[in-house]
């Protein structure tokens, strides 16, 4: 498996990964497919934002096939360069259980360490058993529950752990 900052090679496959991910794990995502799939050009869209330097986006391949990606964002406002933020994750279910996650987010870690980044924040659908014991397992903890942070249909919410890692405490 190979781990690497994503660019505009790279977008067919993500686009294709991340219809994939709308599709299987719709409550993780707020885009439905269905408004993915209403997007003019989405591939030159992908590349163009693949090619953008104010986020980095990583993608685990195996070969030719990608098997996860993950998004990371330093903050932007001056007092907020302190802070990244973790966007987008999603492994495939058949990669999933074998280090793909753990690797997406080591990326993202050592991409905030080479920065002036001091810790980095996420948002965990409450329950994604999985996924917060992947982001535990990497030492981020929760400090935060968003009651109904997520509305599907008209009746139906979800809430959102919030999740820091503070990168002094990462040996």
């Amino acid at each position: 498996m190979e781990v690497k900052r994503l660019g505009a090679n790279d977008a067919e496959h993500y686009w294709n990964l991340r219809l994939e991910a709308l599709q299987k794990n719709p409550e993780s995502f707020i885009t439905t497919y269905d408004e993915a799939m209403q997007r003019l050009k989405p591939i030159e869209t992908v590349a163009e934002r693949l090619s953008d330097d104010s986020a980095f986006t990583y993608g685990a391949y195996d070969k030719q096939q990608l098997l996860g990606v993950v998004t990371f964002i330093p903050g932007k406002h001056k007092k907020f360069e302190h802070k990244g933020e973790i966007l987008a994750m999603y492994v495939s279910p058949a990669a999933r259980g074998k280090g793909v996650g753990k690797a997406l987010i080591k990326a993202c870690i050592d991409q905030a360490k080479s920065s002036s980044i001091e810790q980095i924040q996420l948002s965990v659908v409450s329950t994604n058993k999985p996924a917060k014991l992947l982001y535990e397992a990497m030492g981020f903890e929760p400090y935060g529950v968003e009651k109904k942070a997520i509305k599907l249909g008209k009746e139906h919410y979800l809430d959102e752990d919030l999740m820091v890692l503070f990168l002094d405490e990462v040996l």
